[in-house]
């Protein structure tokens, strides 16, 4: 099928906000409403922040001509292939000679069934000659041999079934009506309490109070689907961003503790608080192993404060010089939401 990107007016932007919104390919946007599409766009960018902008509804209504367009375009160079070729069959004498006295089909009603006892699969399946290709196994029956009693609806000439299979036997008393059970259908109440306690609506949108008063374009403006553990990844930011700097510091600390434990008379302006250093070291990396090393992404399930060499997602927060993790950090702590670094979803940690 099309993909979105190879309509006209469609660029690679767009068709990530239309694939965002359920559109898949461009029969499927074909068949979409440019009202109705147009505010699915708008609830999945408000969601996901995927454009500064959604498009107009004349734009889509074009996008969705273009698509039908193509589609109509598709169907009409498409030509199915041949499966059968037609036979005359009616050439044949045989042929000719079985239709002469079977020119229709008798239908058997079911009250005959249950009285003769005759299964479905005992009947055999009509054949239609002028649709059939191939070999075919022409069988005749001689009339003038007794045949089973068989209704005849109409007179209009001989009529013959194969003969009744009494292998196989019908017992009428095992039969029994099936009437469908009523069961009750189970109706979900809508909360009654409305947005501020639904906890799906919790998970993909905050509450209206959160971002009262903030502008949509800006930082501060709080996005994205709730992290099921907020306080964690806060935590793990948080002894991420100490054990950066406080690594060279102990290690710097220690080499002038020692050099001042060796000639104090030669290094007289060390000072002896340097200590603490090499004494939080111990506390910030357990924290770090605990909150900062299981810190995970609720999307992707990346880890989000350990480096590791793979391609990073376009609108991730990276700083010259810092990388990744440290801008990552910094905006979850000052802005209580965040994108991953792996697949660009943005994560929020504020209700």
């Amino acid at each position: 099928m099309l993909e979105l990107n190879e309509i006209p007016g469609i660029d690679p932007s767009d068709a990530d906000l239309l694939d965002s919104a359920g559109i898949r390919d461009a029969k499927h946007l074909a068949e979409q409403d440019p009202k109705i599409l147009l505010e699915k766009i708008q609830r999945a960018n408000e969601i996901l922040q995927l454009a500064g902008g959604v498009p107009a509804e004349t734009t889509l209504e074009t996008w969705i001509r273009s698509a039908e367009n193509i589609i109509s375009q598709m169907k009409s160079d498409f030509k199915a292939p041949s499966l059968a070729t037609a036979v005359n069959y009616e050439g044949n004498e045989q042929v000719a000679g079985m239709l002469a006295s079977a020119p229709y089909a008798i239908p058997l009603p079911g009250k005959y069934l249950m009285e003769k006892k005759i299964r479905v699969s005992d009947i055999p399946a009509g054949l239609l000659l002028n649709r059939y290709s191939g070999d075919l196994d022409v069988r005749i029956v001689n009339p003038d041999l007794p045949q089973g009693d068989v209704p005849n609806p109409r007179q209009a000439g001989p009529t013959t079934l194969g003969q009744k299979s009494q292998s196989k036997s019908f017992d009428p008393s095992n039969l029994r009506a099936i009437e469908p059970k009523e069961t009750p259908v189970q109706r979900i109440a809508k909360s009654k309490q409305g947005h501020e306690n639904d906890r799906v609506a919790l998970i993909r949108a905050p509450r209206e109070s959160t971002n009262r008063g903030k502008k949509p374009s800006s930082r501060n403006y709080v996005r994205g689907v709730l992290h099921p553990h907020p306080w964690s990844l806060r935590l793990g930011a948080f002894f991420t961003l100490m054990i950066m700097p406080l690594l060279p510091a102990t290690f710097i600390s220690v080499f002038l503790l020692l050099l001042l434990s060796k000639s104090p008379e030669s290094f007289p302006w060390i000072p002896n608080w340097l200590i603490v250093f090499p004494m939080a070291l111990p506390l910030v990396l357990l924290g770090y192993l605990i909150w900062g090393f299981t810190g995970k992404c609720r999307v992707c399930s990346q880890r989000l404060f350990t480096r590791k060499r793979a391609q990073k997602h376009v609108k991730a927060h990276r700083l010259i010089y810092l990388g990744y993790i440290v801008p990552l950090g910094i905006h979850m702590l000052l802005f209580s939401w965040f994108r991953c670094s792996s697949c660009g979803t943005p994560i929020r940690l504020k209700k």
